[in-house]
């Protein structure tokens, strides 16, 4: 099979197109043929060393296709559609052999391009905003604010809040990506290139700040983020495209006014509940309320132009790779 492969640690140069021997499922594995891989930054942090993982390594930890080969006490059958957004990287490549417990079939209604898009975004939204609860729960009227809504993860944030009731406060840079994710649902959107986040959200909200701030961005709008909360606010940072969060200085939760960090991951979630989670991610999508936006389609030999754009924030929606 050909392969994406990173043998050193650093930027998009070091992923390299190799031929890999494709390998037979265990019992309890399956081999799948893939018909689309998504770009996610995870995949960034594999490839650059903040997340460590043996060398060499094939990046990538979302894909979707058909099953080729099935070990064992497999619950899958050769033939059959699946996705999956696996524990660790493994995905760039045009076969990946990987645990059963991991995948899930797709439904025949959803197109093997929006499921690599999906998985791992769509898992990840499902689990921020029905998983991670502030102080008091989220409710239909609770305000809101989702750094990068213009991003992959952040136009699904931004619909499936929109479902549930919430009303949004969006971040992204440029007025293209605020009218993108204006677009697609947020209430309001703050241009970070121009505006004061802080004292947008204040404004917005007469003064008492949201009740969840989601921050994939990290080190640039951690602080920022603190300061959007209400008391009792809860800040969920779940990704670093701008860099890892500086340390946190504890004290200053309660002097910001008793808040709450956390810092969650899908693996987490989806070890012990991912059947549930897939099924609330293709009802949604499957109902209209959720549009997945492939916005960038590369093939597979083109990786590291792929991160070149994500990383560059040229991105809009979400990314795949085409074996």
């Amino acid at each position: 099979m050909r392969a994406i492969q990173v043998q050193r640690h650093g930027g998009p140069d070091v992923l390299e197109l190799v031929d890999l021997p494709a390998r037979d499922p265990g019992p309890h594995e399956v081999r799948i043929r893939h018909h689309a891989i998504g770009v996610n930054f995870i995949d960034t942090y594999f490839r650059t060393g903040l997340y460590p993982a043996p060398l060499p390594l094939v990046p990538g930890a979302e894909g979707a296709g058909v099953v080729e080969a099935a070990g064992a006490n497999a619950p899958f059958a050769v033939g059959d559609r699946v996705a999956y957004a696996a524990n660790g990287p493994g995905s760039y490549a045009e076969t990946r052999t990987i645990e059963a417990k991991q995948i899930v079939k797709l439904p025949d209604a959803i197109g093997f391009d929006i499921a690599a898009a999906m998985m791992l975004k769509g898992l990840t939204v499902q689990y921020l905003l029905l998983r991670t609860a502030p102080q008091g729960g989220l409710h239909a009227g609770d305000t809101i604010v989702w750094h990068a809504a213009a991003g992959g993860v952040g136009l699904i944030g931004v619909q499936w809040a929109k479902a549930l009731g919430l009303h949004v406060i969006g971040t992204a840079g440029g007025p293209d990506k605020c009218a993108l994710a204006t677009k697609h649902g947020a209430d309001h959107m703050i241009d970070y290139h121009h505006e004061d986040v802080v004292a947008r959200v204040v404004e917005l909200t007469g003064g008492k700040g949201v009740k969840v701030v989601y921050d994939s961005v990290g080190k640039d709008t951690f602080e920022r983020s603190l300061d959007c909360l209400a008391p009792f606010g809860l800040l969920v940072s779940f990704g670093n495209a701008s860099g890892p969060p500086p340390p946190l200085d504890v004290l200053a939760l309660s002097r910001k006014g008793s808040l709450y960090v956390t810092r969650p991951t899908l693996g987490t979630h989806t070890k012990e509940h991912l059947p549930e989670m897939a099924r609330d991610l293709f009802e949604v999508v499957a109902s209209g309320k959720v549009k997945i936006d492939v916005a960038q389609r590369y093939p597979l030999a083109d990786a590291a132009r792929a991160h070149r754009d994500l990383e560059g924030r040229k991105t809009v929606g979400a990314s795949i790779l085409e074996p």
